[in-house]
């Protein structure tokens, strides 16, 4: 028995150095990014949510306090990390993502998530689900409790228009009352995007929550300096991840990099929970709604310099 055990014992140390070489984790920086496996992981916690705890982020990574503290001392000092005490309890810190390292998050995130596609591309459907299934067996039989689905946000592709057209008729008929006309409104923003969109200056992405997709968002062009951001959707059963501000992040970062100088969006007064997320993101309100919108429901306009 003691012999099984062994081999066994041998056998997961050998995976173990196996796999930490083939995704890069022995490099001194993961992904040729200026931060350690640790300190992404840390990011990553960050991501998920609008505000951390410090004392909930230790536990979640069981990390030395001391450790830590190092750590966020240096996202604060590359202005990654804001620090604010809670409301509820002066004793406590609260750690937040600012703009910029949301940012930074993101372009980690999406080399990572490019990285893992071109190392099991390769493989067929059905060894993609062998592989997957295999580590959900790891995870299970060796994890305490069962850990947040990953959040991906990934570029939209075909398949996705049609997902994002029928998820608003389908959410704003049941939430706020629309019609089948606000509908037809979403299905033409998408149809003159899919038609004559520029990929240099005009992108979509989706949001997937463990593999389903679970949010959307447009950035197009409304002119030769503005940018406009549309069709923001979160599906209610991922909402309180953070997944709206990663994908307005998302959009911001596109946008300025293609050359815009501000952005702006038209959206509903009575759409609360959006207009949070823009305001943190740094949008104004700006006015009434665009009046190249021609639809009821869309009443203000939002605008941000970028």
């Amino acid at each position: 028995m003691a012999d099984q055990l062994a081999a066994r014992v041998a056998s997961v140390r050998s995976f173990n150095r196996f796999y930490t070489k083939v995704i890069g984790t022995l490099s001194e920086r993961l992904l040729d990014s200026p931060y350690t496996l640790t300190e992404v992981r840390v990011l990553f916690e960050l991501a998920q949510r609008d505000s951390t705890p410090v004392a909930g982020l230790r536990k979640a990574l069981d990390l030395d306090a001391g450790y830590l503290s190092r750590i966020l001392g240096r996202f604060t000092s590359d202005g990654l990390v804001t620090r604010a005490r809670a409301e509820h309890d002066g004793r406590q810190q609260v750690l937040a993502l600012t703009q910029a390292g949301r940012s930074v998050f993101a372009d980690i995130d999406m080399r990572s998530a490019a990285h893992i596609g071109e190392l099991i591309g390769g493989l067929s459907d059905s060894q993609q689900r062998r592989l997957t299934e295999a580590m959900r067996t790891i995870e299970s039989l060796l994890g305490a409790e069962r850990r947040p689905e990953p959040v991906v946000i990934r570029a939209a592709r075909v398949g996705d228009y049609g997902w994002i057209i029928e998820r608003h008729g389908a959410l704003y008929s049941r939430e706020h009352g629309f019609d089948a006309s606000f509908e037809a409104y979403v299905a033409r923003v998408i149809a003159d995007h899919v038609e004559h969109h520029d990929p240099k200056r005009e992108a979509g992405w989706v949001a997937e929550v463990g593999g389903e997709r679970a949010g959307c968002v447009l950035c197009v062009r409304r002119d030769d300096e503005a940018a406009q951001l549309r069709v923001l959707l979160v599906e209610p059963s991922a909402r309180g991840k953070g997944i709206g501000s990663r994908l307005v992040d998302e959009c911001l970062r596109f946008a300025r990099e293609a050359g815009y100088r501000r952005i702006v969006l038209s959206t509903n007064s009575g759409l609360h929970a959006a207009r949070r997320i823009y305001q943190r993101a740094g949008f104004e309100l700006a006015g009434a709604g665009a009046p190249e919108s021609r639809h009821e429901i869309v009443d203000q306009e939002w605008s941000m310099a970028l």
